[in-house]
C-alpha cells in the first residue's frame, strides 16, 4: 500500500449548528487543497459539548443515521473524493440515543459506523444520561470494535473515553485495522492548577501514543478547542485542550497541533510499515492468549 495523506480538524463549536458545519466544510476543503485523503473530524462537532449537564430538551438537537451531517458530509467526500469520519448525535429510536461516528467513503457512500462503547459519567461529562453504549453485537461480523473498510484502508475507529482502553485498540488491531482513529471532545476544568493541566494533557497523548506502539499502528486523535460555559452557573465550564495530532505506529508524533487554533493537521503515513514492524517487534506473536482469561472478570480477588 503506497503512503496516504491524512489529516484531522479541530475547531471551536458554538450554539448554531449550521455555522458549526460550515465551518467543517471550510476546514474539509483546506485539507483537501493540501492533499488529504481522509480527514478526520472531532467528536460531536456540530454542537457544543452539550454533556456538561443533564437536560432532557437536549434531545432536540440528536439526528438519525440519514439526517442532514449525514447527507453534507457524504455530499462533501463525493466532491472531493476523500474519505471523511465525522461524528453525530445519533438518534437509533425513540428512548435510544449514541454517540456515532460515521465514516463516509471516497464516494460519498456510508462505508460504516461506529457508536460509542465506553460512556463516561463524571462532573462535566455526563454522557451516560445522553447516550446509549455501542452494541457489543451487531450486525457487524466482528461485533462492535469492527474495523471499517475505505477506500484508503481499514479503519479502526473508536471515540473520546474509548482511548482510555487498551482492550478497545486491541481489539480493533486484532481484527485488522490499520489506522486507529479516535474523535474526541476533552478538556480542562479552568479551576484546576496549570500542573494539574499540564498532567492531563501528557496522560491524554501519552495512552494514544502507547495503543500505537503496542498495536504498530499508525493513529489519528482529533479534540476540539475554546472554551464552553456550563448551562451551571455553579459550575466553570470547560476549556478544550486539541492539540488533534498524528503519530506513526511507533508512536513517533508526525504532527501535533496547539491548544487555541482552528485549522486541519496533515501527515503522511505508509500503513504498510505495520507488516514491517510486526516482523521485529512480534508483540502479537507473543500475547500468553491461554493466561488472559481473567481480563473478562471486574476484578480478580477481593481488596476490600
Amino acid at each position: 500500500m503506497t503512503d496516504i495523506t491524512v489529516a484531522a480538524v479541530q475547531q471551536p463549536c458554538g450554539k448554531d449548528k449550521a455555522a458549526n458545519l460550515a465551518a467543517t466544510e471550510q476546514l474539509i476543503h483546506q485539507a483537501s487543497d493540501q492533499g488529504a485523503e481522509l480527514v478526520v473530524l472531532q467528536e460531536l462537532h456540530t454542537t457544543p459539548y452539550f454533556c456538561q449537564t443533564q437536560d432532557t430538551a437536549v434531545f432536540d438537537l440528536a439526528e438519525s443515521l440519514q439526517g442532514p451531517t449525514r447527507q453534507r458530509l457524504a455530499a462533501l467526500a463525493k466532491e472531493l473524493k476523500l474519505v471523511i469520519v465525522g461524528s453525530i448525535f445519533e438518534r437509533r429510536m425513540a428512548g435510544v440515543f449514541h454517540n456515532t461516528a460515521l465514516v463516509l467513503d471516497a464516494d460519498g457512500s456510508l462505508a460504516g459506523l461506529y457508536r460509542k462503547m465506553h460512556i463516561p459519567d463524571d462532573p462535566g461529562f455526563y454522557e451516560k444520561f445522553y447516550f446509549t453504549p455501542g452494541d457489543a453485537l451487531t450486525d457487524q461480523p466482528l461485533g462492535g470494535f469492527s474495523p471499517i473498510d475505505t477506500a484508503v484502508g481499514r479503519l479502526g475507529v473508536l471515540v473520546c473515553w474509548d482511548q482510555w482502553y487498551p482492550e478497545a485498540a486491541r481489539l480493533m488491531a486484532l481484527a485488522g485495522a490499520q489506522i486507529l482513529i479516535y474523535p474526541t471532545a476533552i478538556g480542562w476544568d479552568p479551576a484546576d492548577p496549570d500542573s494539574e493541566k499540564q498532567r492531563q494533557q501528557d496522560a491524554w497523548i501519552t495512552v494514544q501514543r502507547g495503543h500505537a506502539i503496542a498495536n504498530n499502528l499508525p493513529l489519528i486523535a482529533a479534540n476540539r478547542i475554546g472554551h464552553e460555559a456550563s448551562p451551571d452557573p455553579t459550575a466553570g465550564g470547560i476549556d478544550f485542550w486539541g492539540n488533534s495530532f498524528i503519530c506513526g505506529p511507533q508512536g513517533e508524533m508526525l504532527v501535533q497541533a496547539n491548544d487555541r487554533d482552528p485549522g486541519a493537521i496533515l501527515a503522511r503515513i505508509n500503513p504498510d510499515r505495520t507488516d514491517q514492524l510486526r516482523r521485529i517487534w512480534p508483540y502479537l506473536r507473543d500475547r500468553r492468549i491461554d493466561a488472559y482469561q481473567d481480563l473478562i472478570r471486574r476484578v480478580r480477588d477481593n481488596h476490600s
